[in-house]
């Protein structure tokens, strides 16, 4: 098996005009930025990259200009949930023949009631790994109202090829983290926090390998996983404490949007406006996640300038 990917893999924000067109000259500034701020790799067509706002059209010149233009300097994560089999195993296929490292997807799911069962979430991603070779991260969120036990996890990672990556985003993350990486041994090729790093130092402790963000302070993040992978956990828990206000402030004021307000104050981008319907961020929460941020002088807020 090809060495494992660990680390801190944000997920990239897509940019747009103020009048909702796609930005990709300001996508590929955002791209620069992150792999200078110390992603070890990203994650593109994600929630937190809007991708409920994006036509299939934005998605595939998206994901050509992210991975053209990365151009293999680190991995690239293209998310490719979807709620048909077919259509998920075709986005995942395409995602491979592009380039990318890995597919995340979430179970199948739509709107508040319509859900799958294990046996035909079972068969989906069986479904979707043959249609590729490259691994898969299965994103374990409250957002698709699915309930994924961790021995169904594992069992999964048993089973079915390329399944092998797991994204925690669920309340009590880390004690899933130690179930799973217990239940499916080496099965669990990337048990991965996520959820802004909210949980992080928990989830390393219960054995996360890898983190999945936002994308306004890779640098920040490294500060806590970088200590911890050489084993000093002492100095990660001192740099969890100095940014956890900033991961708290975007994760439960900001959400998605507190990426983009950052690149578009420090210059990296010239407009960190949502999609509609989203709304923007209100100017005193924008204001607030600002003050907390230069408190801490992440790179987001000189590297334009």
């Amino acid at each position: 098996m090809p060495q494992a990917y660990r680390g801190v893999f944000p997920v990239v924000p897509t940019i747009f005009h103020a009048d909702g067109a796609l930005d990709l000259e300001g996508q590929k500034r955002a791209i620069d930025f992150m792999i200078d701020a110390g992603s070890e790799g990203l994650c593109i067509l994600a929630n937190f990259s809007e991708q409920f706002v994006l036509t299939d059209e934005d998605r595939e010149r998206v994901m050509r200009v992210v991975l053209e233009h990365v151009a293999g300097r680190v991995p690239v994560i293209v998310t490719t949930t979807h709620f048909a089999t077919h259509v998920c195993a075709e986005r995942s296929r395409r995602a491979q023949e592009m380039g990318a490292a890995m597919v995340m997807i979430m179970p199948p799911y739509h709107g508040a009631t319509i859900r799958v069962g294990e046996a035909g979430i079972f068969e989906f991603f069986r479904r979707v790994s043959d249609a590729i070779s490259i691994p898969i991260m299965i994103q374990d969120a409250p957002v698709s109202g699915t309930t994924l036990s961790a021995p169904f996890l594992a069992r999964m990672a048993r089973e079915i090829a390329n399944v092998s990556y797991f994204k925690i985003e669920v309340p009590q993350a880390a004690a899933k983290l130690r179930d799973l990486i217990a239940l499916g041994g080496e099965a669990i090729v990337g048990p991965w926090d996520g959820e802004e790093a909210i949980t992080l130092m928990a989830d390393l402790d219960a054995g996360a390998t890898g983190s999945m963000t936002g994308g306004g302070f890779p640098d920040g993040i490294r500060r806590i996983t970088d200590p911890w992978f050489a084993g000093d956990r002492e100095a990660a828990m001192d740099a969890y404490c100095r940014w956890l206000p900033l991961i708290n402030y975007e994760n439960r004021q900001c959400g998605l949007l507190a990426a983009k307000a950052l690149m578009e104050e420090g210059g990296v981008i010239r407009c960190g406006a949502p999609r509609a319907p989203i709304a923007p961020l209100h100017p005193a929460t924008r204001a607030g996640l600002v003050e907390v941020a230069r408190r801490l002088d992440p790179l987001v807020l000189r590297w334009g300038r």
